[in-house]
């Protein structure tokens, strides 16, 4: 029996008839673009070379410089480096935290600090030797017994935890040697397909650096990290505080009820810090007379900015509140990217003119009518309800992703102005080196939020979001280290209650799809995590602005 794979290539695609069964890296080349062929995209599906070729399919091969071969190059290569820490540093715990840029990823580990460089120089070693003799990385189906035994038996309880509230009869293994992983996601299947790395001593830990998908053959210079780095750092001793740090925990937590607990502690850190952020705001000379929240799509500013008023108000101030997103100039008027798709992210995408002449009105005493954008019909109006400023206790709060460039507010003084950065940074991990992206947890929200409030499909939400990431790196994340604080919306419980609503829209993205890819990856994440259902969020959570119900008024 024969399968015929339509091959995609440079030259177009080739028709090929293939026996059943052929391993795929058989069928595809070593290289391409003078990159290695990390995996495959089957179907719309990212698949390993090792993986048999079974039905008819559109396969087309995955490099460095493709974002789905990129990923597999960086989930190899924290595979890779997992097998170095647990063949060369027993008993060491190390864990993947946060990442740095795009292509960095932070790592702490128990090493004493005197000994920290010479132990990330001999890890460098370990893994470079690893990838310096090619060893094979290997796909496999093993049964939920024997995976759940060889987790155990190698010391990875944190793997194990991932699997006391699941119970399929088999699940897929990667192993490379005696060492055993619970992938999440494809690998490459051999060590030597990952080339460029480095090592980085940091702090209580490391820095693994790699290529990028625009630079594969170089490494990133790493960006500014302080102001960035005390914010996870704040948010990981909670992690260790209230005992969930992966994705096993929060199940364990959700199983026997004391997610209630947890819950309760995360939503009291939220409002702890909304409390002195008001505070810095209020004691700052002079006092600011313009707060403006910036951040990436779906962080959270909207709700964060709606409760930082309520915290102004308590401590005597009268905040007026206005969203960037209500001055959106409208299809007719809204720029366009360079393959002629609206672009919503562009700066020019808001009415500057007509926010700033809105803003200065307010600082001048004056009443105006309140803006509104109308997100089902793509159009801006001015609503029968208006908005003023106090003269002497009234603070503007201005929110959007454009809130910390200074063009959007040109005609205010820096010193009038106090800039405040949010995104969700989670500290939670699925296992000791498999982190839960914060780009991905953005989405989901999005994705929850977009089919409640704004009518668009999950398929819609997809194929905007590279356009909505493209924006975001060229109009929000410039212009972060500009701010005055930062505050982190991540909530370590929000993914159960995400995926109860996200795992359905999920299924609706079919393989004939190109999303397909991005479903595909995202639904695998969630089966990691138990569901909780959206009752138990408090009704002033960040996490009711995509979820709905919200006592707060949108």
């Amino acid at each position: 029996m024969n399968v015929v794979l339509s091959l995609e290539g440079p030259n177009g695609a080739q028709a090929r008839e293939v026996a059943y069964g052929t391993p795929l890296g058989e069928v595809l080349p070593r290289e391409v673009g003078g990159l290695p062929v990390l995996a495959a995209l089957a179907n719309n599906d990212v698949v390993p070379l090792d993986g048999p070729v079974v039905l008819d399919a559109t396969v087309r091969p995955l490099t460095l410089a493709d974002e789905e071969g990129w990923q597999v190059y960086r989930r190899t290569l924290c595979f890779l480096l997992a097998k170095a820490l647990h063949d060369d540093f027993p008993g060491v715990k190390c864990r993947v935290r946060q990442s740095f840029g795009h292509n960095a990823l932070f790592w702490s580990w128990d090493v004493p600090s005197a000994d920290r460089e010479t132990k990330t120089a001999a890890l460098r070693a370990s893994l470079a030797r690893l990838i310096e003799q090619d060893i094979p990385i290997v796909h496999r189906i093993v049964g939920y017994e024997q995976i759940l035994r060889l987790f155990r038996e190698s010391g990875q309880q944190d793997k194990a935890n991932l699997l006391a509230h699941r119970n399929p009869p088999y699940l897929g293994l990667a192993t490379c040697g005696e060492f055993y992983d619970l992938p999440q996601g494809v690998l490459a299947t051999h060590a030597g397909a990952i080339g460029l790395f480095d090592l980085v001593p940091l702090r209580d830990g490391f820095v693994l650096e790699f290529p990028g998908v625009s630079t594969p053959t170089e490494l990133d210079p790493m960006p500014p990290y302080n102001f960035l780095f005390e914010v996870y750092a704040e948010h990981l001793r909670w992690g260790e505080i209230i005992g969930i740090r992966n994705a096993g925990e929060l199940n364990a937590a959700i199983a026997d009820g004391s997610v209630l607990d947890v819950i309760n502690t995360v939503e009291a850190l939220h409002e702890k810090r909304l409390g002195s952020f008001a505070d810095r705001i209020a004691a700052k000379v002079p006092r600011p007379h313009v707060v403006l929240v910036a951040g990436p799509s779906s962080a959270g500013k909207t709700t964060f900015a709606m409760r930082l008023c309520t915290y102004l108000r308590v401590i005597g101030l009268k905040p007026t509140l206005i969203s960037t997103d209500n001055y959106f100039v409208g299809d007719t008027r809204n720029p366009r990217d360079e393959k002629g798709n609206l672009d919503y992210e562009h700066l020019d995408a808001v009415d500057r003119p007509r926010l700033n002449a809105d803003l200065l009105r307010l600082l001048r005493g004056e009443t105006i009518p309140l803006r509104k954008f109308d997100f089902r019909k793509h159009e801006g109006y001015d609503s029968a309800e208006t908005l003023s400023l106090d003269a002497k206790l009234g603070v503007l709060v201005i929110e959007g992703i454009h809130a910390l460039n200074p063009e959007l507010t040109p005609d205010i003084p820096r010193e009038e102005k106090f800039l405040i950065y949010v995104n969700a940074l989670t500290q939670l991990a699925i296992d000791s080196h498999n982190r839960i992206s914060t780009i991905d947890n953005r989405l989901l929200r999005r994705m929850v939020r977009d089919g409640q409030f704004r009518g668009r499909s999950p398929l819609d939400t997809l194929r905007l979001w590279p356009s909505v990431r493209a924006g975001e790196e060229r109009w929000v994340f410039p212009f972060q280290h500009y701010a005055d604080a930062v505050f982190n919306t991540a909530l370590d419980y929000e993914i159960p209650v995400l995926k109860t609503l996200a795992s359905p829209l999920l299924n609706q993205i079919k393989p004939a799809h190109p999303e397909y890819v991005i479903a595909r990856r995202l639904s695998c994440f969630l089966q990691n995590f138990a569901s909780m259902p959206m009752a138990d969020v408090p009704t002033n959570s960040i996490l009711r602005e995509y979820l709905g119900a919200s006592r707060l008024r949108y």
